[in-house]
C-alpha cells in the first residue's frame, strides 16, 4: 500500500518539477512493487554522506526548502490531491505516533503536549506531504535535488516536511562540530526559501506551525523510537536542554528556534 503511494507522489512531483525524481520504468500494482531509474553514486551522492564530510552547500540547501514548496504548492491547487493521499492511518503510525507520541512516553512531563501536537497536525489538511524528507532520502544531482522514499506521502500539514529537514540541519552540529556555523546557514537559507516560495497559505501561520512541530521532532531524534546513530548521551542531553522548553512554550518563529540552539553548540 504504502509503495503504490510513493509512486504516486513520483508522478505528482516530476510532473511540477521534471527530474526531481528517479524517472520511473515500471509498476506493477497487485505485486506491489515499482522500479526506478538506477542513478551512479558519483553523480547523484546521498545528501547525508556530504553533509557527513562537511560540506555544506548552502545554495543547495535554499533549492531543497524551494522545490519541497514547488510541488506543495502545486497540489494545493490540485483537487485530486485529498482524496488521492488520504493516508491519516498510516501517516499518523510511522510518523506522528512513532515520533511525537513516543517520545511523549520517555517525557511524560511534556507527553500530553506531544500527543496534542500530533492530533493537531493530524487535523490540519493543507496539501500534499513526502513525509520522509531527510539528507539520507535527498540524492544531489548536476541539476538539484533528487527526492527519494516517499512512502509516507499524505494529505495534510506540509509544516511537517520542513520541520522533519530542518531538525536533521540542527542534529549534525553535534556529528561535525566544526561545521556547525554552515549547517545552522543551511538551516536559514532553507526555511527562507521555502517560506518564500509556499503559496498555499498565511506565510505566519505555517511558519508558527513549522517552529511548533520542530522541537518535537527534533526530542524524538534523542528519544523517540528511531534516534539517530550518531548521539552520545551527552549529546541527548543538549537535544533535550532545548527542544523540553519549546515543546512546553512553542514560539512562532524558526529564528528563534535557531538561536537557542547556536547558543547550545557554541558554549
Amino acid at each position: 500500500e504504502r509503495n503504490a503511494y510513493e509512486v504516486k507522489w513520483y508522478r505528482f512531483a516530476s510532473s511540477v518539477i521534471p527530474g526531481v525524481v528517479p524517472e520511473l520504468r515500471g509498476e506493477d500494482r497487485d505485486a506491489g512493487l515499482f522500479a526506478m531509474r538506477y542513478l551512479e553514486p558519483a553523480d547523484y551522492p546521498i545528501w547525508k554522506e556530504e553533509l557527513r564530510d562537511g560540506r555544506v552547500d548552502v545554495a543547495f540547501a535554499a533549492e531543497v526548502g524551494r522545490r519541497l514548496a514547488t510541488i506543495q504548492t502545486a497540489a494545493a491547487r490540485a483537487p485530486e490531491t485529498p482524496s488521492e493521499f488520504a493516508t491519516d492511518a498510516t501517516f499518523h503510525a510511522i510518523r506522528l505516533e512513532a515520533y511525537l507520541e513516543a517520545t511523549g512516553r520517555a517525557h511524560p512531563r511534556i507527553g500530553e503536549a506531544l500527543v496534542a501536537l500530533s492530533r493537531e497536525t493530524l487535523a490540519t489538511k493543507r496539501t500534499l506531504v513526502h513525509g520522509d524528507v531527510s539528507p539520507k532520502n535527498i540524492l544531489v544531482g548536476p541539476d538539484g535535488p533528487v527526492f527519494l522514499d516517499a512512502e509516507c506521502a499524505w494529505y495534510g500539514d506540509p509544516a511537517f516536511d520542513l520541520a522533519f529537514c530542518l531538525k536533521h540541519l540542527m542534529l549534525k552540529c553535534l556529528w561535525k562540530p566544526k561545521s556547525r556555523r554552515a549547517y545552522l546557514a543551511a538551516f536559514d537559507a532553507m526555511a527562507a526559501a521555502y517560506l518564500d516560495a509556499a503559496g498555499w497559505e498565511d506565510r505566519d501561520a505555517l511558519e508558527a506551525r513549522i517552529a511548533k512541530l520542530l522541537p518535537g521532532l527534533f526530542l524524538a531524534r534523542a528519544d523517540g523510537k528511531s534516534p539517530v546513530e550518531y548521539l552520545d548521551e551527552t549529546g541527548r542531553e543538549r537535544v533535550r536542554a532545548v527542544a523540553v522548553p519549546l515543546v512546553i512554550r512553542p514560539v512562532d518563529r524558526l529564528a528563534e528556534v535557531r538561536r537557542r540552539w547556536a547558543v547550545e553548540v557554541d558554549a
